[in-house]
């Protein structure tokens, strides 16, 4: 602690302090502790030392000229204060609240970014780029309340699959707030927002349908007027009930016939294997495997796979005279097949890669329809055996 003094700091007395060629420490008698550092060059500062309980601080307050000194005063008092409680002398500046913008961009970095595949991430920026950002972006995360997420619903009334989405991407930003402690936990404003009912969007095959697809696929093979491996995915995808990324990023190396499987490295609930049937097996002989590409549905640039389907599927609907049946019908109707044939929906859930039994419960009315047409057979039959010599109904 610097000796009593009998100088009172005022800006006068300031004003003529001398600059001796070194530094020199100059007291206030009002205030212990509270001082003025003249420098070898006669610059002015004001500073603090005080003793605490780690010991002798000081500290420097800032120049003796642009700010008021009782405001300096006042800055010396907390701050000898801080010292003896134990604390950082200048208490660290508090980030300012954040924004909904910044909780957006903090979710695509730490978490978006990180945990998902790269169309999952771009669902996520277009959410946010034209959805959230426009109408909570420039709101403090902590001022945002269910009556602002469900106008933002409301806005989309026009677009209920989209909204629900926004709505969900939302729910999962202020779930990442809680645990990052931005907002306390449980406060939630997307709990109470009802979501709008969608259509369901399923559609499965017909066996005529099927038969239709695979006269289309054959006759564009043999008039050549499709990309062979085209008609090679999408007879894959029927066979396997792989999503369409799944068979695009299949590579040669991840074919393993002795094991009677291929791996999918890449699947989107992580590796999983699928078995080589048959007919899988006859597709794979008929692709020709080129030098220099690890892919087995290569596209005509060296090196690469085939990005997209879409055009190639819309061509074989033409050719087959079928409407409003989209590539990812081609799983569903899949697992359709499956339950069909008596499969349980946990091992449609495998088939499928299914890490959610909730994902494989959409399947659960086709469940429903097979028992019905079970049991009205059963019925029948024993009706029959009922029936006087055996005929018509009991």
């Amino acid at each position: 602690m610097p000796k009593r003094s009998t100088l009172r700091l005022t800006i006068r007395s300031i004003t003529a302090l001398p600059a001796t060629g070194r530094d020199a420490f100059y007291w206030d008698r009002d205030l212990a502790g509270f001082g003025v550092r003249v420098q070898p060059n006669g610059r002015k500062v004001y500073v603090v030392q005080s003793r605490g309980p780690a010991g002798l601080k000081r500290v420097t307050l800032g120049p003796f000229l642009g700010v008021a000194l009782d405001r300096r005063r006042r800055e010396a008092a907390r701050v000898i204060d801080r010292i003896k409680r134990g604390l950082d002398p200048i208490p660290p500046e508090l980030e300012p609240d954040p924004t909904v913008a910044d909780l957006a961009a903090r979710c695509m970095r730490a978490y978006v970014e990180v945990q998902c595949k790269p169309k999952t991430q771009a669902l996520y920026r277009n959410a946010i780029d034209k959805h959230i950002l426009p109408a909570l972006g420039t709101m403090l995360v902590k001022d945002v309340r269910s009556k602002h997420v469900i106008e933002l619903h409301d806005r989309m009334l026009n677009t209920p699959s989209m909204a629900n989405h926004v709505v969900g991407m939302l729910s999962k930003m202020f779930s990442l707030a809680a645990i990052w402690e931005l907002v306390p936990h449980g406060r939630n404003p997307c709990k109470r927002v009802k979501h709008y009912r969608e259509e369901p969007r399923e559609r499965f095959l017909s066996p005529d349908e099927y038969r239709s697809i695979g006269a289309a696929l054959r006759e564009a093979e043999a008039d050549g007027s499709m990309w062979p491996l085209a008609v090679a995915a999408i007879r894959l995808l029927m066979l396997t009930g792989c999503r369409k990324s799944e068979i695009l990023t299949l590579r040669w190396d991840d074919v393993d016939r002795t094991a009677g499987e291929f791996r999918l490295r890449d699947g989107k609930r992580g590796p999983r294997m699928v078995p080589l049937t048959t007919p899988v097996l006859k597709v794979l002989d008929g692709i020709e495997r080129v030098p220099d590409n690890p892919w087995v549905i290569r596209s005509n640039k060296p090196g690469a796979h085939l990005p997209g389907l879409n055009y190639y599927w819309n061509r074989i609907l033409d050719r087959a005279g079928l409407e409003g049946v989209r590539i990812h019908d081609l799983r569903h109707s899949h697992a359709s097949e499956a339950l069909a044939l008596g499969e349980s929906l946990s091992m449609i859930g495998k088939l499928l890669g299914h890490t959610k039994v909730a994902t494989t419960a959409r399947y659960a009315h086709l469940v429903q329809d097979a028992e019905k047409a079970a049991a009205a057979r059963t019925g029948d039959s024993i009706g029959a055996h009922l029936a006087p010599n055996g005929a018509g109904a009991a």
